[in-house]
């Protein structure tokens, strides 16, 4: 997977921390945006997906809103 992988997610979120231990677990390098901690993350969530909802994932061109229900999706693109 060469694919750059990004998350958006605020630390209390549990789907957040959940696809963050999944990305660890599987050694998928990420790059984690707090959007707790600068507001301007969640105006790029917003405009991505239209709404604001963590965890959004990015993994190259393709948008994931929430973790768990795109699980499938984000296994299969992440590790072939």
């Amino acid at each position: 997977m060469n694919e750059p992988v990004t998350i958006y997610s605020i630390p209390t979120c549990s789907d957040c921390n959940h696809a963050k231990r999944y990305f660890q677990e599987h050694n998928i390098a990420y790059t984690d945006f707090n959007c707790e901690e600068d507001a301007a993350y969640a105006e790029e969530v917003r405009n991505l997906t239209g709404k604001q909802i963590v965890p959004t994932i990015v993994i190259g061109d393709k948008v994931f809103v929430g973790f768990a229900e795109n699980l499938i999706e984000i296994s299969e693109l992440l590790l072939k």
